[in-house]
Parts: C-alpha cells; sequence; structure tokens
C-alpha cells in the first residue's frame, strides 16, 4: 500500500512537472500578427471524396463562384488583396531554362495538351489553355475553357510582378539537378529577392539546395512528419528535433495536444522560418493537407496567435480576418 501510494505520488509529481515546463502561461503573449499562406491563390475548390495522387482535381471541382484559377498571375494577385502574406505556387523546370508555375506532374487534367509538364517547353506550355479541363458536372459544361488560354506564368514573371510579395515555392520533383537550375535561376534575376523565399520539396533536392545556399530556407514532407512525431514524443520535455529546424505544422483538431500550445509551442519555434503553422483538421486530410478555411475554424485560434495559417481559402479567410483590401477603382 504504501509503495503504491508512492508511485501515485511520483505519477503526480511528474504530471506537475510537465504541465509546469508546458504551460502556454509560462511563455509571452506574442507580440507579431497572424501570417496567412495562400495556398495556391485563389483556386476552385473540389470534393476530397476518393481523392488519390492520379486523381485528376479539376474534373471533380464544384460550382465555381469566381473566376480565378490556382497559379495564376490574376489568382494571385487577388490572393494578396485578399490579405495573404504569402502565396504558395509550384514549380516544374521546362526544357528552355525556364521554370513554369503549374501544379500537375503532367498537363492532361488542366489542359488540352499531354504529357510531363518539365517535358515541355515554356514556348509550348504558354499556347496551353489551362482551364480546358475544369468540370463540376462531370463533363456537360467546361465553364473555364477558352478563357485561360497562354495564362500559365514563369516563376521569374511572379516574382517580378509581385515585388516585396513573399512566396513558398513548392517544388513538385525532388530531384537534385532542379535545385541547381533553380538556384542559377534566381541568381539571374535581381528582383527575386532570398528574403521573400521559401521552399518545400523532398529530401534530393532539399539536400543539394542546403549543400548551395543558406539564404532561402528549406523544408521537406518527410521532415514535416518527422518533426510532429519527434516533438510529440519529446515535446514535453522542452526538446525540438533537429527534424523541426524549418518550422511545425499543427492540424487545427490536435491543436492542443502539442506539447506548449499555444504560447509555450510559438516561443520554441519562434527562431525557426517557418515557425508554428496551423493546417486544416487531420480528419478532412485524405490523402492531402487541407486548409484553415471558414470563421468558425479561425474562432479555434487564440486572438493572439502569431503564427502561421494555411488555407485553401483565402476568398473566406482573409475578409473574415477583415484583411481583404479594395480592389482598383472601388
Amino acid at each position: 500500500m504504501v509503495v503504491l501510494r508512492r508511485i501515485g505520488w511520483g505519477v503526480l509529481g511528474l504530471a506537475a512537472v510537465v504541465y509546469v515546463m508546458n504551460a502556454s502561461w509560462r511563455a509571452p503573449s506574442p507580440t507579431g500578427e497572424l501570417t496567412i499562406i495562400a495556398h495556391r491563390g485563389v483556386a476552385q475548390d473540389y470534393h476530397r471524396e476518393g481523392l488519390t495522387n492520379e486523381t485528376c482535381t479539376a474534373e471533380r471541382i464544384d460550382p465555381p463562384t469566381h473566376p480565378f484559377l490556382e497559379n495564376t498571375i490574376p489568382s494571385i494577385a487577388e490572393a494578396f488583396r485578399l490579405g495573404a502574406d504569402v502565396v504558395e505556387i509550384d514549380i516544374h523546370p521546362t526544357t528552355d531554362g525556364e521554370f513554369a508555375v503549374f501544379h500537375d506532374w503532367t498537363i492532361d487534367c488542366r489542359t488540352e495538351g499531354t504529357g510531363r509538364t518539365r517535358d515541355q517547353s515554356m514556348e509550348l506550355l504558354r499556347t496551353l489553355d489551362i482551364g480546358y479541363g475544369y468540370t463540376a458536372d462531370g463533363g456537360e459544361t467546361y465553364p473555364f475553357r477558352g478563357k485561360a488560354i497562354g495564362m500559365m506564368p514563369t516563376l521569374g514573371e511572379v516574382l517580378e510582378v509581385f515585388p516585396g510579395r513573399a512566396f513558398l515555392i513548392n517544388d513538385k520533383a525532388n530531384r537534385s539537378g532542379d535545385a541547381v537550375l533553380l538556384s542559377a535561376y534566381l541568381d539571374a534575376r535581381p528582383y527575386a529577392e532570398p528574403k521573400r523565399l521559401s521552399i518545400v520539396t523532398g529530401p534530393r533536392f532539399a539536400s543539394a539546395w542546403r549543400d548551395l545556399r543558406t539564404d532561402v530556407p528549406v523544408g521537406t514532407r518527410a521532415e514535416a512528419k518527422a518533426c510532429a512525431k519527434g516533438y510529440l514524443a519529446w515535446g514535453w520535455v522542452g526538446h525540438v528535433p533537429e527534424s523541426c529546424a524549418y518550422g511545425i505544422g499543427v492540424p487545427l483538431d490536435l491543436r492542443r495536444v502539442y506539447w506548449g500550445w499555444p504560447n509555450r509551442l510559438q516561443a520554441r519555434f519562434a527562431d525557426t522560418p517557418g515557425g508554428v503553422m496551423v493546417t486544416g483538421p487531420l480528419k478532412n486530410m485524405g490523402s492531402g493537407v487541407t486548409g484553415v478555411d471558414s470563421a468558425e475554424m479561425l474562432d479555434q485560434l487564440p486572438d493572439d496567435f502569431s503564427g502561421a495559417i494555411v488555407t485553401d481559402k483565402i476568398e473566406v479567410v482573409g475578409p473574415a480576418l477583415g484583411r481583404e483590401e479594395p480592389r482598383d477603382g472601388d
């Protein structure tokens, strides 16, 4: 009985120590502002039931409520107008030395073309209709067909059109040679200031990139998963795993199980490039990351949260936070 009592007191004592070490009130209240990362700019939403890496999402969009298509100049401009601080864009090298801003590994889904995106020239990609494949009714109608011919931009165009704006570049291929190409590409363009860029990619690209330069932070999807697992396992003692060097992603519905949420957690990751980045609920992710996409989701965050949120619906989140700016002429 005495032994059990001692064990009980020991457990209670350990719990008290863990609580104090991770208590949010032990960290100062955040003083920065919330950062909004708009995934692909303003995009057409689509249903995610049965989603796989091979799914053509353009063929399952919801009935359109706006005219914007992801990864285009108008889409990015609208995202910034609506209050985005960072826009995530996807890139592929082309056969003529450019980097195309386009999501898909192939051009078959969204355009009238066929083949891998990286196997095309930018000259050819500029002739394509990137709204060709979008349909909300199983192919009965194609509301964007003929309206987006030549709208696939280059990375250089995006960076030049939006000086001073921040971008999260998603490298789709995970090839070390592409890191060399991208580094040279950015160096050749004085307006591509490294301070406004960050990269998410795979391990081969990331390893090569880190050997080349340190002025543009890079993180990988594998590191993000390892960071979450490692921090959940050891964060209770204040340990931040090496895999968390870029920052940590926190699913909205699991936020309270991340040690030190919210203030202590933010303090521990304050010196990382990404900090604390909140995504949509894990239960909604299916085969892809979802975003903080509604006013109801925003209400689940502290008023003084100064980390970042990832959203697929900047057109909802920006106005809900009072970030929307008037359109020119309004």
